[in-house]
């Protein structure tokens, strides 16, 4: 578990998913619409973000504009563990090069934190976990 501290005395916290891996959880409820975060990594351009993506399950790049890219996983921070989800709590915005990340409702302390990524470059092709009553079987 890694436990990251943010926003005044908010705590973000890494750890076993039911969804995948690992996912992301806050230890306080969460308002609707207040700012969580912003995705980090390293910043490539688009096409290289593309060639990393490849054949890869687990992509941790986020594209923030027609050029740039963020690479979770390289100097990535908490975030690049929110795990998709079809009925998603959170939902980004994404401007200037960045990426941000706000509550879509409210949220229970110790609740996984979710956000419905597509279209993604999984091009509707990788199997969804997400366990939701909406779910759409792919992402």
């Amino acid at each position: 578990m890694l436990v990251i501290k943010m926003f005044g005395d908010q705590m973000l916290v890494t750890k076993k998913s039911r969804i995948q891996g690992v996912g992301l959880f806050s230890d306080r409820p969460i308002r609707a619409r207040q700012k969580i975060g912003e995705y980090t990594g390293e910043r490539i351009s688009v096409a290289e973000g593309r060639r990393r993506a490849k054949g890869k399950r687990r992509i941790a790049i986020v594209e923030v504009s027609n050029r740039v890219a963020l690479d979770g996983d390289v100097n990535g921070g908490p975030f690049r563990f929110i795990n998709h989800s079809c009925q998603p709590n959170t939902f980004t915005r994404t401007a200037y090069g960045r990426m941000e990340f706000y509550a879509l409702r409210n949220i229970k302390a110790h609740e996984e934190l979710t956000c419905d990524y597509r279209p993604s470059m999984h091009e509707g092709q990788m199997p969804c976990k997400c366990g939701a009553p909406t779910c759409t079987e792919f992402v």
